[in-house]
């Protein structure tokens, strides 16, 4: 799995497209110009890429639920992810180790009035793209569930990238200890072993508490 090569590969296929236009003469319809700003807007629309689209999996996936009945949660969907019979939302990742094996790399469940979200590290290591994603995906969450100014959630971001930074620098120990990253909101995050389920690594998880309505 190589998200890299694959932007690269598309970028290099849109020059040559757009390379090989260049050379050709004005059709009767339709300017050059105008050929030329529609092509690139579709190279934009192929490399803005969702949270969850590290690898096309369809086939290896459980069938998912046939209506989300969580609507807190049910914007996720437009990011790539899938609710489980749980009542979970998860992304799945192909693993980059063994053909035909996926796991799953992030999750968000609702509990109580507490939003629990993990990036699951394989093994212990995060695999390619998923630094920044995770990133994302905390961001988004608390975007969404917590009263936050962007100035406010820029200085979230910037303890986030550091704490993600050091796990994979191997800084920061699994432990059951959570840090404080939001005050006002009491929102935690942690880097802990996995008490449960097939995957054989640790988590980074943040657990946040939603707004009373």
């Amino acid at each position: 799995m190589n998200i890299i090569v694959r932007l690269v590969g598309a970028i290099a296929l849109q020059v040559s497209v757009l390379a090989a236009m260049s050379s050709m003469a004005m059709s009767a319809d339709k300017p050059l110009r105008l050929r030329i700003q529609e092509a690139a807007a579709v190279s934009q629309r192929k490399t803005t890429q969702r949270i969850c689209s590290l690898d096309p999996i369809e086939d290896l996936l459980p069938p998912p639920q046939t209506k989300a009945n969580n609507s807190l949660l049910s914007y996720l969907a437009e990011q790539g992810f899938t609710q489980n019979q749980e009542g979970s939302w998860v992304c799945y990742a192909n693993d980059p180790k063994q053909e035909g094996r996926y796991f799953t790399l992030f999750k968000v469940k609702r509990v109580d009035n507490r939003l629990i979200a993990s990036s699951f590290l394989d093994e212990g290591s995060l695999i390619q793209g998923q630094e920044n994603r995770s990133l994302d995906f905390f961001m988004m969450l608390i975007e969404h569930h917590l009263n936050t100014t962007q100035e406010n959630r820029k200085g979230i971001r910037r303890y986030l990238e550091a704490f993600v930074s050091l796990v994979k620098q191997g800084k920061i120990k699994p432990t059951r200890r959570a840090f404080l990253f939001d005050q006002p909101n009491r929102g935690m995050v942690l880097y802990h072993t996995l008490s449960s389920g097939n995957l054989k690594g640790t988590g980074i998880t943040i657990n946040i508490y939603l707004p009373k309505s």
